[in-house]
């Protein structure tokens, strides 16, 4: 069993335009290896299938570029001919627009906003934001994502960097500020960065996270809750994401920690330093790191990509999952022919709830000694 996803966003990306696109792309990933896919359903306040809860609360039921069809579904459909499991992606999460002052939702529900200290609008590296400590925000997500875990036979469901999640500079609005001011009698501090106030925010949103995973897994027990987070601790004083308390609380079932680096020797760090500073050895089977293979103009080269799976592999971690298709199909497809050659030349089943369980069960022992460059390279001579 390995875990070998791959995102498929709608940015920069033509597959979503057409049922036989969808196809294609999903027949070629199978071909090239792939177990699970990632497909985007709600990004830019829209989503790639036909809501009622969208309908209901802002009267607007589908992204207008898919009206008449379903995406969501015909993706499921391509995946089970190939046999490779779908697990939606929320990217969007909590925020609410990009580059757009808010957007629609926030023009429709401007109560929902949240608000830095200053009182403007939440605005991060282009993004706006909904306020994730907001009841009827919450519940507004949570309905999303249970209505898709309801209608859809999906493997499970995943959030990001973005759920749950909220830009550390925020929580200064009315509503949080007298929220915090009931349970402490004072006002918030002017710092966000201030450490009672930052972890605060954050077990609201952990809370969150812990009922959301109920409600899933009373849908279905076998539902897979995924998480794509930054790196810890980054993601914890920039976007409020407790990622280790999470694994540690079992509120996730796989977690795809953002290790986007362009510089292989760099990612092995970061990987060997999660391993072996960061989580418990019966968490590792539930980690699957987030690799870059493309960004703009950028794309990884096909040895650095190798040599970030043989690092997985030497380090004990499952598998892992890219960001983006589009990447592959670059330059003739070079790097699936790579990765159909090499790294996943085998074909490997993705692994269930339970059998996660087994293998955290089965991972409960002392520490092994972290994976020198030798080992890793041991990996490599194992992929050729």
């Amino acid at each position: 069993m390995e875990i070998r996803g791959v995102w498929m966003p709608t940015t920069d990306s033509n597959l979503w335009r057409s049922r036989d696109r969808i196809a294609e792309a999903i027949a070629f990933l199978a071909e090239t290896g792939f177990n699970v896919l990632f497909p985007v359903v709600w990004t830019r306040g829209l989503t790639l299938y036909p809501s009622a809860v969208m309908h209901r609360t802002f009267g607007v039921e589908i992204d207008p570029r898919f009206a008449g069809r379903d995406p969501l579904a015909e993706a499921i459909a391509e995946a089970k001919k190939c046999g490779m499991a779908v697990i939606p992606w929320f990217e969007y999460g909590f925020a609410s627009s990009y580059n757009c002052n808010g957007g629609m939702l926030l023009e429709k529900k401007p109560d929902w906003a949240a608000r830095d200290r200053a009182g403007n609008l939440l605005c991060k590296n282009g993004f706006e934001w909904m306020n994730a400590f907001y009841p009827p925000v919450q519940h507004f997500i949570r309905d999303l994502i249970l209505e898709v875990a309801t209608r859809y036979d999906i493997a499970g469901i995943q959030g990001d960097d973005r759920l749950p999640a909220l830009p550390s500079e925020g929580g200064y609005d009315a509503f949080t500020v007298q929220r915090y001011r009931d349970t402490f009698d004072r006002d918030p501090p002017d710092n966000p960065q201030q450490r009672q106030w930052l972890q605060w925010r954050a077990d609201i949103l952990t809370e969150f996270l812990a009922q959301l995973y109920r409600d899933v897994k009373g849908i279905d027990e076998n539902l897979l809750v995924s998480l794509s987070p930054n790196i810890y601790r980054w993601c914890l004083s920039e976007y409020l994401q407790d990622s280790r308390t999470w694994i540690e609380r079992e509120i996730v079932d796989l977690m795809h920690p953002q290790i986007y680096r362009r510089d292989a020797k760099r990612y092995q760090q970061i990987v060997r330093e999660m391993v072996y500073r960061q989580y418990e050895a019966q968490h590792l089977p539930r980690i699957a790191p987030g690799i870059l293979i493309k960004l703009g103009k950028y794309r990884i080269g096909a040895e650095d990509l190798l040599q970030a799976i043989a690092c997985n592999r030497a380090c004990h971690l499952p598998g892992e999952v890219l960001f983006f298709y589009e990447g592959l199909r670059q330059d003739n497809d070079e790097l699936a022919k790579v990765l159909r050659s090499h790294a996943y030349a085998k074909p490997a089943a993705f692994p269930t709830a339970a059998e996660l369980k087994q293998q955290a069960i089965a991972q409960q022992k002392p520490r092994f000694h972290p994976p020198g460059l030798s080992a890793i390279g041991d990996w490599l001579k194992r992929l050729f």
